[in-house]
């Protein structure tokens, strides 16, 4: 306490009851000299190492470290404790040094590695968990980015991260603010874990519904428990009411129904307006998402001569050059919109195909993959051919039950998609807790002081 006091400072930004202390004052700091390799006259050790602490707020058991060796007082010196907490040192970028994570979990075995630092706190002067907060704080990824040396790689002396500026306000305060962070973490990481299952359980669905379809209850189609209920075809077994047909035959009966924009040809990019009406092109176009995030534009004028490629609504999108075969739908919202180069925008018969079955099937489905390789240069695909394209075949089932299929996916995707709104909103509240929190701007509630559990 003493040390601290020495060396603590009254900041003029700080509220009443704060300091502002070098972090070497209240733990003790240390880099660590265990690297990966594992030696016979050495001992066996589990290594906490650099991505371990880069991508996680908590080091538990469960994150499956690797194993390597280590002599007795490396073994003494940087075996972790709970309550540790652990820095990275270096990084190929200044902002990217000083990333911490508190240790939760400890074993005899168990080291810190190379490429990091090991800060043990004095727990009667700060709590770890608000000194990991405050170490991730902008204020203090500042101060280590300035501090750090490199031209390709960059490094952060010891000194440096010894008089690491905190700011430390009473010490319950600060076990309740922890507390606090550590609750609305928790709160991001099971949502997180929500979502991963909830995606990981659509992509099945997607798979079962692609395949076998939805029988007249709303059931998926067994295809062993009922083998009559399905077919040979191209694509291999179906559904027995199910045709097969390719997009050509699938078109609407509007002009222009399959085309790709003239950006780059046609459209000289001395054309391109700062406002105007939207070029569409690959970055519009995402995994089963539009984005409506325009860029380039094109004025009015040019929208007689370039009607042929303005986009409807419910129009498909198909990306054929970069990362290739992402589809989606356009919205019914578009308003006027020109499709661009690298993009194939096909509108769709609406009373025959679904637009929303067509990317399903587009983005997942293994046939339309082994189709679409038909293009493939040296194991790459590179673009994606209109010939390929027109003749892309997909199954068709009865519009009542592509319907029903549609329902039952878009309840999936709502589902995921508010999981992920809440998960917005947590990680909203985290940020805001982190500025207020770590600067004193919002002092913890007296309440949370008194009734720590």
């Amino acid at each position: 306490m003493a040390a601290r006091q020495d060396t603590a400072v009254r900041h003029p930004h700080l509220p009443e009851g704060w300091l502002e202390a070098p972090l070497g004052t209240v733990a003790d700091v240390r880099f660590s000299s265990v690297d990966k390799l594992a030696y016979p006259s050495e001992e066996p050790v589990r290594l906490c190492n650099y991505l371990d602490v880069y991508k996680n707020d908590y080091i538990t058991g469960d994150l499956g470290f690797m194993g390597a060796s280590a002599t007795q007082p490396e073994i003494d010196r940087f075996g972790l404790q709970v309550g540790d907490v652990i820095v990275t040192k270096d990084s190929e970028t200044p902002y990217d040094i000083g990333i911490p994570a508190v240790v939760d979990y400890a074993a005899p075995d168990l080291v810190c590695g190379y490429h990091l630092g090991l800060i043990r706190p004095d727990k009667a002067e700060i709590d770890p968990t608000f000194l990991a907060k405050q170490l991730g704080h902008a204020r203090i990824a500042g101060y280590f980015a300035g501090q750090a040396n490199g031209l390709t790689r960059y490094g952060l002396p010891i000194g440096s991260l010894v008089a690491a500026p905190l700011w430390l306000p009473p010490l319950a305060e600060q076990g309740a603010a922890g507390r606090l962070f550590r609750l609305v973490d928790q709160a991001i990481t099971q949502t997180q874990a929500v979502i991963a299952k909830l995606k990981q359980t659509r992509t099945g669905l997607l798979h079962d519904l692609l395949t076998r379809g939805l029988d007249e209850n709303g059931e998926l189609r067994d295809p062993i428990a009922r083998p009559e209920q399905f077919k040979n075809s191209p694509l291999g077994k179906i559904p027995l009411e199910w045709t097969v047909l390719n997009i050509q035959q699938l078109l609407a009966n509007v002009a222009h129904p399959f085309r790709s924009g003239p950006f780059g040809s046609a459209l000289l990019k001395s054309e391109l307006k700062p406002a105007g009406i939207p070029l569409l092109g690959i970055d519009n176009v995402h995994v089963e998402r539009f984005s409506g995030d325009f860029s380039r534009f094109v004025g009015e004028e040019k929208l007689r001569e370039l009607q042929r490629y303005a986009v409807r609504p419910y129009d498909i999108m198909i990306t054929v050059m970069g990362t290739v075969g992402r589809c989606c739908v356009v919205p019914h919202d578009i308003g006027t919109a020109l499709s661009s180069k690298h993009v194939w925008t096909v509108s769709l018969d609406l009373d025959r195909y679904s637009p929303s079955l067509a990317c399903w099937q587009i983005n997942n489905a293994p046939w339309v993959l082994r189709q679409l390789r038909r293009d493939e240069q040296g194991g790459v695909m590179t673009a994606i051919r209109s010939e390929t394209l027109r003749a892309l075949l997909l199954p068709v089932p009865r519009l009542q039950e592509m319907d029903a299929i549609d329902a039952v996916v878009r309840e999936s995707t709502a589902y995921i998609a508010r999981e992920e709104n809440e998960l917005d909103k947590l990680r909203l509240l985290k940020s805001g807790l982190t500025s207020d929190l770590l600067t004193g701007r919002v002092r913890v509630p007296p309440d949370l002081l008194e009734n720590p559990a």
